[in-house]
């Protein structure tokens, strides 16, 4: 084990528990994947294999989650071990991380601290450096940026690599971690260099506003305008969003979420008054930022540039949202202009209309495919008409109900077109589970609720009888503490615990079940004797079954048959 895995593994217990009472596991799974409420419970697709249905389920009130497609399952901590690939140490200091939670160790220090401090200290580096660089300040003041702007957002400047470097020695900050927190790398001939400079420097928080990394715009020539920090443990761009510590309570007040391109158009949307605008990081939106803007449940309204590129991109983020369940709106800014330069020319009421007018996301995506093809060609109006109904088919039937008629409009078509020999309602896939599953399963959950009955239902039935089930009652005759499948069924709202009426019920039809199996089975065995067989059946036939028919809970017997 190395020096830092020795570290990582004094974290003190009571700390570790603490930690676990202070988080809630839907906060710690909501912000991986997109979880939906369904009851008591949440529900989402696996993230651990694939599906198309949600069989994975996460209960607040017992603080676990389960799949019942794969298996997996436990609590907050084992999650970020499974998602992130961490040892146990190293996910206990992730979750403390993202919860900004202090943990005690009994010795050393998380590296998640190094790595903060390290992030820390060279951003208050980079906002001192601002006030030294004339062509910087110059720069934002052109693009109207506010000094107070400025300061709110953290705005710094990076210099040369090799002062970069420089400050780091001097302030005695470890090199290696810095290299971990994604300020400096090392070259072809293992050259320490700065991955930041001669640019302005935009930090990047993550929700709960501690620092993860940095954006950072060119200066120079460099074909790159904007680049952000490498992945990190701190630092992942399809996950982030910035602005959005700051904004985060306006969206949650306001029930609306600006999603714009760049740095510059949410420090100007907040300098003007919409502080609840994000932007993604030099990225496309993505299905891993979905659950951070579910957050609330806000409208989410895409605010980017009308040019060529931002209308592919508000394409791609409606169809992902209004197929997503979410509602919003797209806004185009005209003139090849963005929120930012409206802004800095002083037309912040132009841009409340233009937000407060947002086309709404379904029709939109309708209407930007079939204005994409030139409609009087029927070949291109056939496949217009197939992109669309396409989409139609991801939406929710009502909302395919709702803007069938919409999407016939704008093709010129029969809306019946639509639901002509396809996919009108998309299909779900269920699994249905027979009976008898459903009758073992919930006298297992109800032995799990009341162990006190478990030698009433030992007293009828024997472990062998419940199939495929049988190494789960084993494990809760076993105590089935920690037993992944046994915590499944725990959270399972599909099965439901019994009443005494409605076990006795459920015993009743198993051992019917069970004995007449027993009778047919005696019946074509060749290998008893003529006495055995005529005993055994006459025993079932006349004793069991008509007891059983009497609601009388006969005590388990095995004919050695099955």
């Amino acid at each position: 084990m190395d020096h830092l895995a020795i570290i990582i593994s004094m974290i003190e217990s009571t700390s570790i528990e603490s930690l676990r009472n202070s988080i809630d596991i839907v906060d710690v799974i909501g912000s991986y994947i997109e979880l939906k409420k369904t009851g008591a419970n949440f529900k989402a697709n696996c993230p651990f294999h694939g599906e198309k249905t949600p069989s994975f389920v996460v209960s607040p009130s017992k603080q676990i989650y389960h799949c019942f497609g794969c298996g997996a399952g436990g609590d907050s901590i084992k999650f970020v071990m499974e998602i992130e690939k961490l040892s146990y140490p190293e996910a206990v200091e992730k979750l403390a991380s993202m919860h900004n939670f202090t943990l005690q160790y009994t010795q050393g220090a998380s590296e998640y601290d190094g790595a903060k401090r390290i992030l820390e200290a060279i951003k208050q580096w980079y906002v001192k450096n601002l006030d030294y660089n004339e062509a910087a300040r110059q720069y934002l003041r052109s693009r109207g940026v506010s000094g107070s702007s400025i300061e709110a957002f953290e705005i710094g400047y990076a210099g040369s690599s090799q002062s970069v470097i420089s400050f780091l020695q001097n302030q005695h900050l470890p090199l290696p971690q810095a290299q971990e927190a994604g300020i400096i790398a090392r070259g072809e001939k293992n050259e320490l260099y700065a991955r930041l400079v001669e640019r302005i420097i935009f930090p990047i928080h993550s929700p709960n506003g501690s620092i993860a990394g940095f954006g950072g715009r060119t200066m120079g020539n460099h074909p790159a305008k904007y680049i952000n920090s490498p992945q990190t443990k701190l630092f992942n761009k399809s996950r982030l969003l910035y602005g959005y510590h700051k904004a985060k309570e306006r969206i949650y007040a306001n029930k609306r979420v600006i999603v714009c391109e760049g740095y510059l158009d949410v420090i100007m949307l907040h300098q003007a008054g919409f502080g609840e605008a994000v932007a993604t990081l030099g990225t496309a939106l993505t299905a891993e930022h979905l659950p951070l803007l579910r957050r609330g449940e806000p409208r989410i309204i895409l605010a980017y540039d009308g040019d060529k590129a931002g209308v592919a991109a508000a394409l791609k983020a409606a169809q992902m949202l209004s197929v997503a369940g979410f509602d919003g709106g797209v806004v185009l800014f005209p003139g090849g202009q963005d929120p930012a330069d409206m802004i800095a020319q002083d037309k912040s009421e132009e841009v409340s209309r233009l937000l407060r007018t947002a086309a709404p996301l379904i029709p939109f995506v309708i209407e930007t495919i079939a204005s994409s093809h030139t409609l009087a060609n029927p070949r291109e109006k056939e496949v217009a008409f197939g992109a669309i109904k396409h989409y139609l088919a991801s939406l929710s039937p009502i909302m395919q109900d709702a803007y069938t008629q919409t999407a016939a409009t704008h093709l010129g078509i029969s809306a019946s077109l639509f639901s002509r020999g396809a996919i009108h309602q998309k299909a779900k896939e269920r699994i249905v589970q027979k009976k008898e599953d459903i009758a073992l399963l919930g006298i297992i959950k109800t032995l799990l609720e009341r162990p006190t009955l478990i030698d009433d239902v030992l007293d009828v039935l024997d472990s062998s009888m419940f199939g495929e089930y049988e190494p789960l009652l084993l494990a809760l005759l076993q105590s089935g503490q920690n037993h992944l499948q046994l915590d499944g069924l725990m959270i399972d709202e599909t099965i439901c615990s019994l009443s005494e009426e409605e076990l006795k019920q459920s015993l009743l039809w198993i051992l019917s079940g069970y004995y007449t199996q027993q009778y047919q089975s005696i019946a074509k065995n060749s290998s008893l004797s003529y006495e055995k067989k005529s005993h055994y059946m006459r025993k079932i036939k006349t004793d069991i079954i008509p007891r059983l028919k009497k609601g009388e809970l006969v005590a388990y017997e095995s004919f050695g048959i099955i």
